[in-house]
């Protein structure tokens, strides 16, 4: 019944991305409304982890089979992207850089402001006992 209820809130959110996708006229797949609803949903609370986790892990565990069809038929169609393959290597490239750049300054912020929350609060912890001690 878990994993029913897990697959449900899935399902439900997917069908949320699917509904904007038809009523937004934005070049955004219904997929990528369902994956920020989705991570909306985590991280106000409204959905708990818990709540998908076993099925979402599931999911993820089950995705490379998903992609065996479209290179099948990629296989198929090779003599028309033989023409393509040198701009197709230049855009990976391209996407790989930026994607691992963007990321390592995200990271990069992200960490710094960790440290600085973290000096704040040992410097404030300090300054508590310090008056305690006084006191």
């Amino acid at each position: 019944m878990r994993i029913f209820k897990q697959i449900m809130i899935i399902g439900a959110v997917t069908f949320l991305g699917e509904m904007c996708n038809l009523v937004l006229p934005l070049p955004v797949p219904a997929s990528v409304y369902g994956m920020v609803f989705l991570f909306l949903a985590l991280q106000t609370g409204v959905i708990k982890l818990s709540q998908v986790e076993d099925t979402a892990d599931f999911l993820v565990a089950v995705m490379p089979v998903m992609f065996v069809a479209p290179c099948v038929s990629l296989m198929d169609s090779l003599a028309g992207v033989l023409d393509s393959i040198p701009a197709l290597v230049l855009i990976c490239l391209l996407t790989t850089v930026t994607t691992m750049s963007v990321t390592g300054v995200i990271a990069e912020r992200i960490i710094c402001r960790t440290k600085k929350e973290k000096q704040k609060e040992s410097s404030k912890n300090k300054k508590l006992k310090d008056k305690k001690e006084v006191a």
